[in-house]
């Protein structure tokens, strides 16, 4: 199991938008738009969360994988991907949280 997977969910994805609603979930949220997609990421964070506070590793990792999914899915809908992200991670890697966050205040 490697990280690879991200790429071949972002390419499945990228496979559903000119489906049609009835062929697929993605499609189907693809045509509701942002708003739909990002009620489903709320929905998700929010059950992701009570998982973590109810302690079961099990449920953890489950509803985690329903928020990266329904995350994965808003990045295509805005024509980005998993290598968009990773590049920032990359950015980030070494660069205290501390001295991040100081740099994207606004005066």
């Amino acid at each position: 199991m490697t990280a690879n997977i991200l790429f071949k969910l972002a390419d499945a994805l990228e496979a559903r938008k000119p489906q049609t609603p009835d062929q697929s979930y993605v499609a189907k949220l693809y045509t509701k738009g942002i708003d739909a997609i990002l009620k489903k990421i709320g929905e998700e964070a929010t059950e992701t969360v009570l998982a973590a506070k109810g302690g079961d590793p099990e449920q953890i990792v489950y509803e985690m994988a329903d928020l990266w999914f329904h995350c994965m899915v808003l990045l295509a809908y805005q024509d980005l991907g998993p290598m968009d992200v990773l590049k920032e991670l990359e950015r980030r890697f070494g660069v205290s949280g501390l001295e991040e966050k100081a740099s994207r205040r606004e005066d």
